[in-house]
């Protein structure tokens, strides 16, 4: 599969001029240099995410890509395929975690089936972009083919197109999916398969022996020479996780802050990254989750995560209670008074 008719560009996005002009501002705020610690930071990094001195986010996006893995019948997950279709409802109908914390934090949400062996009625907040119901068991053969992979790929390039505002923040469902995410981050950052999967929906500790044991099969046994990213994200990942490689990537062409959360999210990042080595610039990492993969997916694409709370639970939960934390960084470059403008006195030379 070749990049270039697939994928958008996504360009270097440093600049020194803009960051050296962003930390003045927040130096010359009525505070000691550096007080607010990793907010400022989070500042810096917004500002030149969005490319000004005064960044504002608008119209914010939570996309949850949801699909079946066909690897979920090897038992790598504590809980049926079924749940997949059960929480889209659940999504939909207002009763989920992030359905929750969108809500509360004003965050639109769209479902995207990407996937799911079920079919949904048309409502709002669901967009149908099915490929299959359900990808093909890992273990016996590709999860995709290469032509499914790029027309989920070019899937969350539309659904993102279509979407207002400049925050994207990412989330998913799928059973099964911890193990796609944990094979590709093996893969493509060349980590034991051991030390990248974990527990998932609450496996024992003898459902996660076995969890291991099939992963290592699948990767070393069946796909040792699916080793480019596309390739190894048809061979071992899922129509969610594809579908939102897109979505960052398009993010990343429209230079919108993309919000990780949780494992799975973030493994679709690394992807990305993995195409488009600049994709991780326009990242902030919302939290790191339970899942052991996360840390290290994350140290992978040099990103440190504002939350640490041990979530497990994905959606896009993380990066909705993450989400004021960005908002409260922009406000303060934009609303806190400069020393000149209060009045108040620096600190003796």
């Amino acid at each position: 599969m070749t990049h270039d008719d697939l994928l958008p560009a996504v360009p270097d996005i440093a600049d020194a001029a803009l960051a050296a002009r962003l930390q003045a501002v927040l130096d010359n705020k009525t505070k000691p240099l550096g007080a607010l610690g990793r907010l400022e930071a989070l500042a810096l990094r917004l500002g030149t995410i969005l490319g000004t001195e005064s960044p504002a986010l608008e119209a914010p996006q939570m996309l949850v890509c949801a699909a079946d893995h066909g690897l979920a019948a090897r038992g790598v997950s504590a809980y049926p395929s079924d749940v997949t279709w059960q929480m889209v409802e659940n999504f939909l109908a207002g009763g989920a975690a992030v359905s929750v914390l969108a809500r509360q934090h004003g965050l639109a949400l769209t479902v995207a089936d990407c996937g799911v062996r079920r079919d949904f009625q048309p409502r709002p907040g669901l967009v149908q972009r099915r490929i299959a119901p359900g990808t093909a068991d890992a273990s016996a053969g590709p999860a995709m083919s290469a032509a499914q992979c790029a027309q989920a790929i070019a899937n969350g390039r539309e659904i993102v197109r279509a979407l207002p505002g400049n925050a994207l923040l990412l989330g998913e469902m799928g059973i099964g999916n911890s193990s796609a995410a944990a094979l590709l981050l093996a893969r493509l950052a060349d980590i034991d398969i051991d030390r990248c999967t974990g527990a998932g929906t609450g496996l024992d500790a003898e459902g996660l022996a076995r969890k291991r044991a099939v992963l290592r099969e699948v990767l070393l046994a069946l796909h040792a020479r699916a080793t480019a990213p596309l390739d190894a994200l048809a061979a071992l990942g899922g129509f969610e996780i594809a579908t939102l490689v897109g979505a960052v990537l398009q993010a990343a062409e429209e230079r919108r802050v993309i919000v990780l959360d949780g494992f799975i999210a973030s493994a679709a990042v690394l992807v990305a990254q993995a195409l488009r080595p600049h994709v991780a610039q326009r990242c902030v990492a919302a939290h790191v989750s339970a899942e052991p993969g996360h840390a290290l997916l994350l140290e992978r694409l040099q990103l440190e995560p504002l939350l640490n709370l041990g979530l497990r639970l994905g959606e896009g939960s993380g990066g909705a209670l993450a989400w004021p934390l960005l908002e409260s960084a922009c406000r303060i470059v934009r609303e806190m008074a400069s020393f000149e403008s209060a009045g108040v006195s620096r600190k003796d030379a």
